[in-house]
């Protein structure tokens, strides 16, 4: 189909007709891919289910998005000043951060625009379109950089005092009531060695994946809790790198932004109209949780990983996210 017609056909909500010939098309859709389960939640109901939904596995990338999330309590707590420089905390690597590196703030690293461009302890990133060490001013220069991504976990600890899977499955899967969380069971590696900061990898069920964002759409709350604060959720879901910024410097899908560790469909890009304000977090293999505001929805979209299997981000997007979309 061509795609301009598909953008034009979604700018307004299906009939609930449409939605009957939708389910069935969209199952036979995912089987056609190498999706292992998704879960459409409208109106903080099910919708749509397909798969395994209680199965966990590696979220790649995605779990970047939850480190965002942990951070706002502790923000909001003034526990973490996102003010504070790397020098500040006495935080270095090996062989050592340069001085310009060293004034980059927790903020900078939140908004992937730290300027450090150490290597980093796993791949998957664009660090290899990193300008020179040292001639960037943190703050000022958008990379999509593991060193920020895991720098953060291990900030996190150290500013708080507790361990990062802990404090998630305290502050966050303990009032969610995430039914297949297991705080011990999760892998942090250092597959490199070039970095001390190793990457805390998650792994999560589709099903937990959607209550994650479907606490996010609810700004931040669940039942009769402020889990993240709402002002939290809106500063970090906000469009902070343009599209066209981050396809200069970081190209990963056209007319997506960047927020604070989210990615944000660019209101200013070609995407259909209830996407206008959504924000995503994107894992490889085909790790999604989508949040929609317009439409009251969630998206989880779950690949078995690290396995031989593969959703890549544009069939997602521009395939499976709009036969979603018209779901009712």
């Amino acid at each position: 189909m061509d795609r301009r017609l598909l953008l034009t056909g979604l700018a307004c909500l299906p009939s609930l007709s449409a939605t009957a010939q939708t389910l069935p098309a969209l199952r036979d859709m995912l089987a056609g891919f190498q999706t292992s389960a998704m879960l459409v939640l409208r109106g903080g109901k099910t919708v749509f289910e397909y798969g395994d939904v209680a199965l966990t596995s590696y979220i790649a990338s995605a779990r970047k998005s939850l480190v965002s999330i942990l951070y706002g309590a502790a923000v909001a707590k003034g526990v973490i000043s996102l003010d504070r420089t790397l020098a500040e905390m006495d935080f270095d690597d090996k062989d050592g951060l340069l001085p310009r590196e060293r004034a980059a703030t927790i903020r900078d690293l939140l908004m992937a625009r730290s300027g450090v461009y150490h290597k980093a302890a796993n791949g998957g990133d664009a660090s290899d379109r990193a300008p020179p060490r040292g001639s960037v001013q943190p703050g000022s220069y958008f990379l999509y950089n593991n060193w920020d991504f895991n720098a953060l976990g291990v900030i996190y600890e150290r500013q708080t005092g507790r361990k990062f899977y802990e404090a998630f499955g305290e502050d966050i899967a303990a009032p969610l009531a995430l039914r297949d969380w297991n705080s011990a069971g999760q892998p942090v590696r250092n597959d490199t060695g070039l970095s001390d900061y190793p990457a805390y990898h998650m792994l999560l069920s589709t099903r937990d994946m959607a209550t994650i964002g479907q606490m996010m759409l609810q700004q931040g709350r669940w039942e009769d809790r402020q889990v993240v604060p709402a002002d939290w959720v809106a500063r970090t879901t906000a469009l902070a790198t343009p599209a066209a910024e981050v396809n200069r410097t970081s190209p990963f899908v056209e007319g997506l932004g960047y927020g604070w560790l989210w990615w944000i469909f660019d209101p200013a890009a070609d995407w259909p109209a209830p996407l206008k304000g959504a924000y995503t977090a994107s894992g490889a293999f085909g790790q999604f949780i989508t949040v929609i505001p317009k439409l009251d929805m969630v998206v989880a979209h779950k690949v078995i990983a690290p396995s031989k299997l593969n959703v890549p981000a544009e069939d997602y997007l521009h395939k499976i996210l709009p036969a979603a979309l018209r779901i009712a």
